[in-house]
C-alpha cells in the first residue's frame, strides 16, 4: 500500500513535535513537510502532491489566508482532495458543527491527541469522518444552560470574530486578515456583545476568558 502524504502545521513547536512523533509511528504515513505557519503550509502544498494536513486551528496572525474558519475554508476550496484534520483546544460546538460544514474529516482535541490520533488515522485511511468517542463539552457551560444559550445564538462569523477579538486581534487587523471593512466587523463584534448582554471590550474579554469559552 502505497503510503499517504501528510503535512503536520501548528505554530507550537512541542506540540508539532508530538504529532510529528504519533504519526510517524504509523507506517500508512509519510511525513512530507511541516509548517508553523498558514503561508508555510500553503507554500508547502502548492509545492507538491498532498493526502492529509493536520492543522491546528488557532495560527499566528500576520497571514493573508488566516486561521480558523477563514483558513480551513480557504484549504477546502482551493485544495478539495486533501483531507483536513484539525487540532484544536476549543470544543464549542457551533465552531465544530461549522467545520464539519466546511468538510473537514474531523475534529481532534488536543487533550485527546494521544487517545484518539490512532481512530482518526485509521478514519482518514478508511475514506470516513473522523468521530470522537465523546464531544467535551466546558464544564462552565455544562451547568449553565443560559450561558450555553447566549453562545449557541452567535452566528459563526460572530463567533469566531469575538475568538479573534480575545486573543489579542484588534478589530482593523481582522478586517483585513478577512477582507471586510472595519464596519462590517465592528458591528458584528458589537451585535456578539449584545447576544452575550456585555457592554464593554474589558467586559467580553472578562466574559470569555473566566468562563473559558476558548480554551
Amino acid at each position: 500500500m502505497q503510503k499517504l502524504k501528510v503535512i503536520i502545521a501548528d505554530d507550537h513547536p512541542i506540540v508539532l513535535l508530538g504529532v510529528r512523533e504519533l504519526v510517524s509511528r504509523d507506517p500508512r504515513f509519510c511525513i512530507v513537510g511541516e509548517a508553523a505557519c498558514s503561508n508555510g503550509l500553503v507554500e508547502l502544498l502548492e509545492a507538491q502532491s498532498v493526502d492529509l494536513v493536520i492543522t491546528d486551528y488557532n495560527m499566528p496572525a500576520d497571514s493573508p489566508y488566516g486561521d480558523g474558519l477563514k483558513l480551513v475554508d480557504y484549504l477546502k476550496r482551493h485544495y478539495p482532495a486533501v483531507k483536513v484534520l484539525i487540532l484544536t483546544m476549543i470544543s464549542n460546538s457551533l465552531i465544530l458543527t461549522r467545520l464539519n460544514e466546511l468538510g473537514v474529516v474531523g475534529v481532534l482535541l488536543k487533550n485527546q491527541l494521544h487517545t484518539e490520533i490512532e481512530r482518526a488515522l485509521n478514519a482518514v485511511v478508511q475514506g470516513k469522518l473522523y468521530q470522537p468517542l465523546e464531544v467535551v463539552r466546558h464544564s462552565v457551560l455544562e451547568n449553565n444552560t443560559d450561558l450555553d444559550e447566549r453562545l449557541k445564538s452567535l452566528s459563526p462569523k460572530e463567533l469566531e470574530i469575538v475568538r479573534l477579538f480575545v486573543s489579542g486581534t484588534s478589530v482593523g487587523d481582522i478586517a483585513r486578515r478577512q477582507n471586510r471593512s472595519i464596519k462590517t466587523i465592528s458591528s458584528q463584534k458589537v451585535s456578539a456583545m449584545r447576544k452575550l448582554d456585555v457592554a464593554s471590550d474589558q467586559d467580553l474579554l472578562t466574559y470569555c476568558l473566566d468562563r473559558g469559552v476558548f480554551n
